[in-house]
């Protein structure tokens, strides 16, 4: 007969759970390896906190588009594996909202590759989450690549968008929309492939919009935010409800896989 004692069945639970990471790890490094990438960065926000060597915080009051929000890194949470930007309705430094950003200047940088998020996005009139990229450069930011943006007043609609300067140093942009489910509702993936020739935008893996125009050729770092207000959202009215989370499973960062002849 063999006995269990309660040391024993610890011992054995904290086994499969171990288990359960390893299968998780490898299914995330085979991921898209049958297209030949190979997955070369990830934060699965599997910690208790924010991964310093990958992440940034915002603390100002932010000064674009006419935005209502100050940016605090006490809006940033991990917890149960998901990173959390909460927006809230408050007095903070002179603005009546506050809410996170997050971003991997410095730390998390490529040229070209695969980059994919996995979010559930915020909701409400004047609510503006966004995952996009920037050059890591200081005090530039263009050309910008808006992996994903949503007006929280529609939630089934999201917005692909690429921006940058001609040579007359205009500014340019490239859209497109894509509406489907409600993106606050559940988790879904926002992506794009980058090569020095176009970019591609994906959405839940199926591609969406495309450009061949102007393609970024420098190296570029990831941000992720929540502006409340401004002049394209709008500010929040009384059908917004506070707080709002903008919640993240993973950001994972792919390159193409050298193939030999």
């Amino acid at each position: 007969m063999q006995i269990h004692t309660a040391q024993s069945f610890v011992k054995t639970n904290k086994d499969v759970q171990a288990s359960l990471h390893m299968i998780k790890q490898r299914k995330i490094q085979t991921a898209y390896q049958e297209e030949d990438w190979s997955l070369v960065w990830h934060d699965e926000f599997s910690q208790d906190a924010l991964n310093p060597n990958h992440w940034n915080t915002e603390q100002w009051a932010s000064e674009k588009n006419q935005e209502l929000q100050y940016y605090h890194p006490k809006n940033v949470a991990v917890t149960d594996g998901k990173l959390q930007i909460i927006s809230k309705k408050e007095n903070d430094n002179g603005r009546k909202y506050t809410s996170g950003a997050i971003h991997s200047k410095d730390l998390v940088h490529f040229q070209y590759g695969k980059v994919e998020m996995r979010a559930k996005l915020p909701t409400g009139k004047g609510v503006f989450p966004a995952f996009w990229m920037m050059p890591n450069k200081e005090d530039t930011w263009l050309p910008e690549i808006d992996i994903v943006e949503m007006l929280g007043d529609e939630p089934e609609k999201v917005w692909m968008t690429q921006h940058w300067l001609d040579e007359e140093e205009t500014l340019r942009s490239r859209s497109d929309t894509y509406v489907g489910d409600n993106f606050s509702k559940d988790y879904h993936t926002f992506g794009i492939e980058w090569t020095p020739h176009e970019i591609k935008w994906f959405i839940d893996g199926e591609e969406q919009f495309y450009s061949h125009t102007s393609v970024p050729s420098e190296s570029m770092y990831l941000y992720i935010n929540t502006a409340i207000g401004g002049e394209w959202p709008g500010r929040p009215d009384a059908t917004t409800r506070f707080p709002q989370t903008f919640s993240v499973d993973y950001v994972r960062i792919y390159q193409k896989t050298e193939v030999n002849p």
